[in-house]
């Protein structure tokens, strides 16, 4: 794996706000209190999530782009990117590649996070099909697309975007995560991040419990023990 040390800037790819929250804002908070910078992209505006259908899509998508930006803060991170898809109908486009690929090329991040591109048998939520599509997608713009200068030339010729390598990726939401990252000491900052969402999950009771619990059972299934809790990730390795 790469070494912690060796993270300078991390990029953080997903398909929805709040999906970040739900799958590494504890990672990120810690990230942040290291000094690293970290960027998140959201291909989709998630106009078309949300119980409150008094507001139309545009309305909605406005609602949530507000509420991902208050909860990047609550983590420390301050550059949020959308890339403006239609949400539910993400596909793992030549195009969005290319939109992929561009920003790797403008953060020039160590480490990659972005989603599972498998569907999660064991619990199908992490694997709405904008999830897999946005982690096939951001596979593809890490390796070959990114790295290599004549992929997608007109970055290069046209907006200066020189080639970047991607040394790692984390995907979140699999079903074999083989790296735990113990969040414990930013759980309540994880935990006021998913809450910025306010469209999306005020209505649910028992919300904070939920979440600590998942994240415990998480710490438990890394060995991390009772009162800890946890993150996990499966690592790519781009060499």
């Amino acid at each position: 794996m790469l070494p912690l040390s060796e993270i300078n800037r991390v990029l953080v790819v997903t398909a929805h706000p709040d999906d970040a929250d739900f799958g590494s804002a504890g990672s990120v908070a810690q990230f942040v209190d290291k000094g690293v910078e970290v960027t998140y992209l959201l291909v989709t505006d998630g106009d078309a999530g949300g119980d409150d259908r008094s507001l139309d899509n545009s309305g909605m998508a406005e609602l949530r782009r507000t509420e991902q930006r208050a909860a990047a803060k609550v983590v420390g991170v301050t550059d949020v990117r959308f890339l403006g898809y239609p949400d539910g109908q993400v596909v793992p486009s030549l195009e969005l590649r290319r939109d992929i690929a561009r920003v790797i090329r403008q953060v020039r991040p160590d480490l990659v996070v972005t989603q599972h591109p498998d569907r999660n048998y064991r619990h199908i939520a992490p694997s709405h099909p904008d999830h897999r599509a946005v982690g096939g997608a951001t596979l593809d713009a890490v390796y070959p697309d990114a790295r290599n200068p004549h992929a997608f030339p007109e970055l290069l010729r046209d907006e200066g975007l020189a080639a970047w390598t991607v040394r790692e990726v984390w995907l979140s939401g699999g079903s074999t995560p083989d790296h735990w990252v113990d969040i414990t000491d930013a759980i309540d900052r994880k935990l006021a991040a998913l809450q910025s969402h306010v469209s999306q999950v005020g209505h649910i009771e028992g919300f904070a419990e939920f979440v600590r619990s998942r994240s415990a059972g998480l710490a438990e299934q890394a060995g991390l023990g009772e009162g800890r809790y946890a993150e996990g990730f499966q690592v790519v390795a781009t060499g």
